[in-house]
């Protein structure tokens, strides 16, 4: 990463929102974003517990898959890593 494409630490859906769409509109733009900077790969970081199902279905069901731990995170029980190539 640098200056120009600094890493994202969290995003989060307002529970008013949920169900509503927003979250998969947020992803859709950032991937389109990153699309149209010639990022040629997303990677992230989410949570491994119940509270992160939501999550993690929208992620896989935008094209992200299982992926090892990258830019130092080291494995660790309570996080999943996924990525996705553009």
């Amino acid at each position: 990463m640098d200056a120009t494409h600094p890493p994202r630490k969290s995003m989060r859906v307002d529970d008013r929102f949920r169900g509503t769409g927003a979250g998969r509109a947020l992803l859709r733009h950032i991937v389109a974003q990153a699309r149209e900077r010639g990022i040629r790969s997303l990677w992230l970081e989410t949570g491994s517990e119940d509270a992160f199902i939501s999550a993690r279905a929208l992620y896989a069901s935008e094209g992200f898959a299982p992926c090892r731990p990258f830019e130092g995170y080291a494995p660790d029980p309570l996080s999943t890593f996924i990525t996705r190539e553009l």
